[in-house]
């Protein structure tokens, strides 16, 4: 059986548009530091340096992920170490989340396992800032592997849960209802 492997390096490269809006915060930063707070450059190389090395850190991690599926199991590997394989037994169930936000929604494929937890395949996610035309067909090829690796009593669909009806939209506005409630309470005390 040959095995799968979708790496983040071939979905998560910087492109044109990570360009874009590295350069336009280094603008704003330097625009901002030298006319507003007249900071020297001393200052204005370790803010812009270290925002060009957080941008540089997190793109590179992002491309070192990578999910593997062979016939022991799925290995997810996060950009650091060497990943953890679940084997086939621990797997109950395979799906796609969809997380709406920011007006786009990102779908990521995500394993169930026996033990109730829940986790994200890192190199499989397609969304409207990293699009992937052919993340429909990689899940189904997982999806596929593991109907053929397991046994029909092993796959147990899990239940939803409250964490499941929750979106950012309901944080959103639950947030925005506590704040409210403590700005009214504490300008009432004062």
């Amino acid at each position: 059986m040959n095995e799968l492997i979708f790496r983040g390096k071939d979905r998560l490269s910087p492109d044109a548009g990570d360009i874009a809006v590295l350069l336009m915060l280094v603008t704003a930063e330097f625009l901002v530091g030298r006319l507003k707070f007249h900071w020297g450059p001393g200052p204005m190389v370790l803010l812009v340096g270290g925002t060009v090395l957080l941008f540089a850190a997190g793109r590179l991690v992002g491309m070192r992920y990578w999910v593997r599926v062979d016939a022991e199991g799925i290995t997810v590997n996060w950009g650091l170490g060497r990943g953890r394989t679940y084997s086939w037994r621990q797997i109950s169930w395979i799906d796609v989340a969809e997380i709406s936000g920011r007006g786009r929604t990102t779908r990521v494929a995500r394993i169930h396992t026996t033990d109730g937890r829940r986790h994200w395949l890192s190199a499989l996610v397609a969304s409207g800032f990293e699009p992937s035309d052919d993340f429909d067909a990689e899940v189904r090829q997982v999806i596929d592997r593991w109907r053929h690796c397991t046994e029909p009593s092993r796959r147990v669909r899990p239940e939803k849960r409250f964490r499941d009806r929750i979106t950012p939209l309901w944080i959103g506005m639950a947030g925005t209802a506590v704040l409210a409630v403590v700005l009214f309470v504490t300008n009432v005390t004062l």
